[in-house]
């Protein structure tokens, strides 16, 4: 028997800076947090701009020596600390409870890694720290968490490309629906890599002007980092608590390509085939925002169109669309869970964010764009996620209590 899931706690942190208030005045309002990369020289690259999170240093660690612990624990592990914090009084969700831990990332560590590499090529490989291996890698960031917050319970990891942050909360969702666990910790983090920023410049993938999904001149994507984790739990464990109830998750669908390494299919048919499970997994639901996946690349955007269309029909073109990648970056395994918290926050503020940087409609993605904030009474909310080698994921969020 399917249970019921809920939303009982946010954590956010993004270019716009750390906590949920100032991400969604700043999102509501269309500003864009994209500015010229500092962590590292990028202007030997077509690209040179993105969405660093320059609000956030460090956070405070109690298991280990912080300074041991890369960049993206200390994201991941800041984001859970604020979500854990909405749980109420000292974290009473999981006392003696087992809880799941699912997160999504597409790099883990690896500006250890490239601190570590750095070394070896400049002092040699026996002078080079052992110790920054540790937490490049991709499981290590989770285990942290757990330390950190001596969590019992299991955990699991995405590595799924960009769809990585919205596989973790499908997973969660599903544990807790069908019983495995009654409380699980899930979403997504990265960083700024200038690893990853090179190859994204290879590919010739990132704008070197402004990114503006859907728009017929756009030409790119623009990279940024950070994190966003929820709290779910099963409804009537929630209730039993008297938790603070933010919204449910009533649907979730994934799917593959199996198309390309880097490029959708461009028919968009297997795409749908995620949106299309996640409706029918909530019911066939009256749509009423989609936080599309938009990167502001030609192929993703066109390809997303056509998927949306396939799957919602003639309701397409009533249905207002926008992306948040123009303000503040594409954050890779983070940007489903971010994403995510953009949909529940339309659910809880009764508005939707724009879609900034569009000028001209391409007729290719004939979808309801809207460039300005839309305040209605959205009750349901799909957000997309489509990433390289053809992963596809999308979840439905929709108002708690509901009375439809």
């Amino acid at each position: 028997m399917k249970r019921r899931v809920v939303v009982t706690g946010i954590g956010i942190i993004t270019a716009h800076g750390v906590g949920k208030e100032i991400n969604w005045v700043k999102i509501k309002s269309g500003v864009s947090g994209i500015k010229t990369i500092t962590s590292f020289d990028s202007s030997k690259y077509p690209g040179k701009c993105g969405g660093e999170a320059r609000e956030f240093s460090a956070t405070s660690i109690k298991s280990v020596k912080r300074t041991r612990l890369d960049r993206a624990s200390h994201l991941l592990i800041h984001a859970v600390r604020e979500a854990l914090s909405e749980t109420e009084n000292e974290y009473p969700a999981y006392k003696d409870k087992e809880v799941l831990l699912s997160v999504g990332t597409t790099l883990g560590g690896m500006l250890s890694g490239e601190m570590y590499h750095r070394e070896v090529i400049q002092k040699g490989l026996e002078r080079a720290r052992l110790s920054l291996v540790t937490d490049y890698l991709a499981h290590y960031q989770a285990i942290n968490v757990l330390r950190e917050f001596e969590l019992a319970g299991d955990f699991t990891v995405f590595s799924n490309a960009c769809a990585s942050g919205t596989n973790a909360i499908g997973h969660a969702f599903n544990s807790v629906r069908y019983g495995e666990y009654d409380v699980a910790v899930c979403g997504g983090y990265d960083t700024m890599s200038e690893f990853t920023f090179a190859g994204f410049n290879s590919l010739m993938a990132v704008t070197p002007t402004l990114c503006r999904p859907f728009d017929k001149n756009r030409d790119g994507l623009v990279l940024g980092e950070g994190a966003g984790i929820l709290i779910l739990e099963e409804l009537e464990y929630a209730i039993r608590r008297n938790a603070r109830i933010v919204c449910e998750i009533v649907g979730y669908g994934e799917s593959s390509d199996a198309y390309h390494m880097t490029s959708p299919d461009p028919s968009g048919r297997y795409a749908s085939y995620a949106i299309i499970k996640a409706l029918q997994d909530a019911g066939n639901p009256k749509i009423d925002y989609i936080n599309a996946h938009g990167t502001g690349t030609k192929y993703n955007d066109e390809a997303e169109s056509k998927a949306i269309t396939m799957a919602l029909g003639d309701s397409t073109k009533e249905i207002p669309v926008s992306s948040i990648k123009p303000m503040v970056g594409h954050i890779l395994g983070g940007a489903g869970a971010v994403e995510a918290i953009v949909s529940i926050f339309s659910i809880i503020h009764k508005a939707m964010p724009p879609n900034i940087n569009y000028d001209c409609p391409d007729p290719r993605c004939n979808l309801n764009i809207i460039t300005k904030a839309v305040e209605e009474d959205v009750k349901t909310v799909l957000s997309n996620s489509f990433g390289f080698w053809g992963s596809n994921a999308a979840i439905l969020f929709r108002e708690y209590p509901w009375e439809g």
